[in-house]
C-alpha cells in the first residue's frame, strides 16, 4: 500500500523486532493488498511480518480509542480468539479507509466495530488475561476427553518483551514444521 508520497514500504528481509518496530505506524510492512490473513497456514516469514504488523495496528488502535485492558489486554497476542477478531478488525479497517473504497466504508467499519468491541471485551472475561497478569484461556473437557491441566497465571513485566520472545517463538516452531515437511517430500 503506497503513502502519501506513492511510495511502497516494505520490512527488510533480516529486519529484527526490536520495542522501536513495534509502533512505527509510517507505514505497512508490506506493499501486498490487504487480504484476510488465516494464521493456521502462515509460513515463518509471513507469521512474523503479520504478527508485527497486526500488532502495531492494535497498538494504534487502543491508543487512538482509548480501549480498556477489559477489550484489549496487552497479552491479546496468547489467545487465539482475540488474535483472530483482532486480525479480522484490521483487515475490515484497512479496506474501509483504501483510497479506492467509498467514502462510507468507514462509517460501516465503525459500526462493526462497536460489535467487536463487545466480543472482544465478552472473550477477555473468559480468557481470564488481565492488565497485570495472563493466563492461558481455559479449556472444557468434553465427555471421554482427558481433562484438562491446571492454568497459572503469569505477572506481566514487560509486555513488548513477552510479544517479541512470542513471535520469535512462533516463527521458529513454523520453520521447524517447514523443515519437516521439506525433509518428507
Amino acid at each position: 500500500m503506497p503513502d502519501a508520497s506513492g511510495r511502497r514500504w516494505a520490512a527488510p528481509q533480516d529486519a529484527a523486532l526490536d520495542d522501536g518496530s513495534l509502533d512505527d505506524l509510517d507505514g505497512p510492512l508490506t506493499s501486498e493488498p490487504p487480504h484476510p490473513i488465516n494464521w493456521n497456514l502462515l509460513t515463518a516469514e509471513e507469521a512474523e511480518t503479520e504478527w508485527v504488523e497486526l500488532n502495531r495496528w492494535v497498538n494504534w488502535l487502543r491508543r487512538t480509542y482509548g480501549l480498556p485492558a477489559s477489550v484489549i489486554p496487552p497479552f491479546w497476542h496468547r489467545h487465539p480468539e482475540l488474535v483472530w477478531e483482532l486480525s479480522a478488525l484490521h483487515l475490515h479497517w484497512l479496506c474501509a479507509y483504501d483510497p479506492d473504497q467509498h467514502g462510507s466504508a468507514p462509517f460501516g467499519w465503525h459500526r462493526d466495530f462497536a460489535d467487536a468491541r463487545q466480543r472482544l471485551h465478552d472473550w477477555v472475561a473468559t480468557s481470564g488475561t488481565r492488565l497485570d497478569r495472563d493466563r492461558p484461556t481455559r479449556q472444557t473437557a468434553w465427555p471421554g476427553e482427558p481433562p484438562t491441566d491446571a492454568v497459572d497465571e503469569v505477572v506481566i513485566t514487560d509486555r513488548n518483551e513477552d510479544f517479541i520472545r512470542f513471535v520469535i517463538d512462533d516463527v521458529e516452531r513454523r520453520r521447524l514444521a517447514e523443515d519437516v515437511f521439506s525433509k518428507q517430500r
